[in-house]
C-alpha cells in the first residue's frame, strides 16, 4: 500500500544549532527544497549558550593575515593529537573536515556571516608536530534586531550573550584589572558594548553571534523554520530513509525526503538513564534542555550504528539543582589556585585542556573519592581575577555547600571533610612549585597552552601562585561538559553509516547526534563546532545531490 505524504521536500534538516543551521543553507544554496525543524519551542541549541568559536585549520582568514596553514599541516597535528577511535576518527573523514574548511568558510561568508579570527588562541597542544596559535575563528557580533520578533523565540535568554563579547575576549578579560593587557582589552570590551547601545542595537557575541547570523541567512533564503516540531520517527522504505514523521502542536504528519534527513538534534546530555549507562555519572552538562537523544535514537532505529558513546566533551563544572554546570575555565588556571581530591591531594594539571582535566578527573575517581573535587583559592586569586563561577553573588553557592569560605587552611580542611595535615603538605608542595616555577608533579604552566589562560604578571610561572593567604574559597568540582561525543557513526560525507559501515541511504548526521571525528581528545579551540558546521554542510551538500532538484519557473 502506497504511503501518503503530508509534505514533500528534498532535505529534512531536523535541529536549530550550528550543525543544522549550516547544514539547511547549504542544501539550499545547492537547489534543493528544505524544511528545518526544532524540537523544542527555542531554537539555537546548544551553540547558543556556547562560545561559539570554530577550529578551523588554514582557514582563509589566516591565508589573509599571511598566517601560513594547510591542511597537510593540520592534518599531521591532528594525527599527532587524535588517538585511533575507529572508523569514527578514519583518515577519510579528518582529511574531509580540514580540506572543506576553505569552502565553507567563504560560502558562508558570502551569506553575510562576518568573520574574526581569534588570533591569539593557541591549538591545545601547540607543541605536538602541526600545532600552530590562532586557527580558531568566530562571528562578530550579531545585532539582534535585524531578527526582528524572531529572536523572541530563540534561547537568547536561555544562556546566550546578550553582548559583543568575542571569544578572544575571555583570556583577558579574566584579569581585567590585574594586568596592563586585560585592562586594555576590558576597556576596549566596555567601549564596543557602549558604542552599539548608542547605536541602538542590540548585539550579540560568541555562540549567540553565530547562531543567529546563520539564522539570518535561513531566513533570507526562505527556508521553513518549525519550532516544537520534533522528529518522531524515520521512515524507511527497502533500507533506504524516504521521510519522517514529525510531530507538533497540531499532531502528527509526515514528510517525504527526495534527497535525505539530516539529524543535527545534539547528543544525549540530558538523558540520565543514558549518562549513567554509558558514563557512570548522571551528567552535568552546558548543554540544553532539549539534548535528549531522540535523534540519535531514530537514527539506530533506521539502521545506524553508534561509536564513542562512553565519552562526552568534558570539563571541570560547577553543579547545579538543575543538573546543569557553569564551566570553570580561567578559574582553575590563573596563580593561587589548586584542585584536589577528597582526601586533600592533587592529581593532575589544572591547566590543561578542559577535555584532558575531566577525563583525569573520571579516571582519578576509579580508585580515589573525586567526584567531587575542590578548587582551593587564596584570596589573590578572588581579588585580582574574574569570578565566573558566580558572577551574581556566592549566596547560593554557600547555602548549598557548593562554596566554602575559612579563614585558615586548617579550617577549609575540616569544613570539606578533609585531614588538616594532608590538605597542608599538598599546598606546601605545591607552594614550592611556585617559587621555583616548576610544578614537578604535573607540569602546570609548561605549555603555551596552559600560559593562555595564566598571569603573566605573576614570576616565574604564570600559572602557579602560592596558597598562603586567606580567606581562603572552596568551590566543589563535578565533571561538567559542554555536551557529549558519542552517537550515530558518520562517514566522510556524513552519511550516517550501519553496522558494517555501509552507509543508510537517504540519512545523514552532523554536530553531537554523530561520534566525534576528533575522537576522545580536543585539538583545539571550537573542536564541536567547526566539525559540526563543516559536517552539516557536506551532509547537506551529499543530501541535496540525491534529490531530483527542479529549478524554480
Amino acid at each position: 500500500m502506497e504511503r501518503s505524504w503530508d509534505d514533500e521536500v528534498d532535505v529534512l534538516v531536523v535541529g536549530t544549532g550550528a550543525a543544522g543551521l549550516s547544514a539547511a543553507v547549504a542544501a539550499s544554496d545547492a537547489g534543493a527544497k528544505v524544511l528545518l525543524v526544532e524540537g523544542t519551542d527555542r531554537w539555537g541549541g546548544t551553540t547558543m549558550r556556547s562560545g561559539g568559536g570554530l577550529w578551523m585549520p588554514a582557514n582563509p582568514l589566516m591565508a589573509r593575515d599571511g598566517v601560513e596553514d594547510s591542511a597537510e599541516k593540520a592534518l599531521t597535528y591532528l594525527d599527532a593529537v587524535v588517538e585511533d577511535a575507529g572508523p569514527a576518527t578514519s583518515p577519510a573523514r579528518k582529511r574531509a573536515f580540514v580540506e572543506a574548511v576553505p569552502e565553507v568558510v567563504t560560502s558562508l561568508e558570502t551569506h553575510g556571516v562576518r568573520w574574526v579570527r581569534a588570533t591569539d588562541y593557541p591549538d591545545y597542544y601547540p607543541e605536538q608536530p602541526g600545532g600552530m596559535v590562532g586557527r580558531s575563528i568566530e562571528a562578530q557580533a550579531f545585532d539582534t534586531r535585524r531578527l526582528g520578533t524572531w529572536i523572541k523565540y530563540s534561547r537568547m535568554n536561555d544562556g546566550g550573550m546578550p553582548l559583543p563579547l568575542r571569544t578572544d575576549d575571555v583570556w583577558l578579560l579574566a584579569r581585567a584589572w590585574s594586568s596592563p593587557s586585560g585592562f586594555v582589552r576590558g576597556a576596549r570590551f566596555v567601549g564596543r558594548t557602549l558604542g552599539s547601545l548608542v547605536r541602538g542595537q542590540r548585539p550579540a557575541g560568541i555562540g549567540a553571534a553565530l547562531v543567529c547570523s546563520l539564522m539570518q541567512v535561513v531566513r533570507t533564503q526562505g527556508t521553513p523554520v518549525l519550532l516544537s516540531t520534533p522528529l518522531v520517527e524515520l521512515v524507511v522504505e527497502d533500507d533506504a530513509v524516504v521521510g519522517a514523521v514529525l510531530g507538533g502542536p497540531t499532531g502528527r504528519r509526515t514528510v517525504r525526503t527526495r534527497g535525505g534527513v539530516v539529524i543535527a538534534a545534539g547528543g544525549f546530555a540530558h538523558r540520565t538513564e543514558w549518562r549513567e549507562k554509558y558514563h557512570g555519572v548522571p551528567g552535568w552538562s552546558a548543554a540544553a534542555d532539549g539534548d535528549l537523544g531522540t535523534g540519535i535514537e531514530a537514527g539506530v532505529a533506521a539502521g545506524g550504528t553508534l561509536a564513542l558513546m562512553d565519552d562526552a566533551w568534558w570539563g571541570a563544572g560547577v553543579a547545579n539543582e538543575k543538573g546543569m554546570n557553569g564551566f570553570v575555565l580561567s578559574e582553575r588556571s590563573m596563580p593561587y589556585s589548586i584542585l584536589v581530591d577528597q582526601h586533600g591531594q592533587r592529581y593532575t594539571n589544572e591547566s590543561a585542556s578542559y577535555i584532558d582535566f575531566g577525563h583525569a578527573m573520571l579516571e582519578h575517581d576509579r580508585t580515589t573519592p573525586s567526584i567531587p573535587s575542590w578548587l582551593v583559592l587564596d584570596s589573590r586569586a578572588r581579588r585580582r581575577y574574574l569570578f565566573t563561577i558566580a558572577p551574581s553573588g556566592t549566596k547560593n553557592l554557600e547555602k548549598a555547600g557548593t562554596l566554602v569560605v575559612a579563614d585558615t587552611l586548617e579550617d577549609l580542611a575540616r569544613l570539606l571533610h578533609m585531614e588538616p595535615a594532608q590538605l597542608a603538605a599538598t599546598v606546601e608542595r605545591f607552594n614550592g612549585f611556585a617559587r621555583t616555577g616548576v610544578d614537578e608533579d604535573f607540569h602546570r604552566g609548561d605549555s603555551l597552552y596552559d600560559r593562555y589562560y595564566g598571569d603573566p604578571g605573576v614570576r616565574p610561572n604564570p600559572n602557579l601562585g602560592p596558597i598562603e593567604r586567606g580567606p581562603f574559597t572552596a568551590v566543589k568540582i563535578v565533571p561538567g561538559d559542554l555536551g557529549t561525543k558519542g552517537g550515530l557513526l558518520t562517514d566522510e560525507h556524513g552519511a550516517v553509516l550501519r553496522e558494517d559501515l555501509s552507509p543508510v541511504p537517504g540519512l545523514y548526521a552532523a554536530g553531537n547526534s554523530t561520534a566525534a571525528v576528533m575522537g576522545r581528545t580536543y585539538p583545539g579551540p571550537g573542536s564541536t563546532i567547526g566539525p559540526a558546521v563543516v559536517f552539516g554542510y557536506l551532509g547537506a551538500r551529499h543530501a541535496a545531490s540525491r534529490a531530483v532538484v527542479t529549478a524554480a519557473p
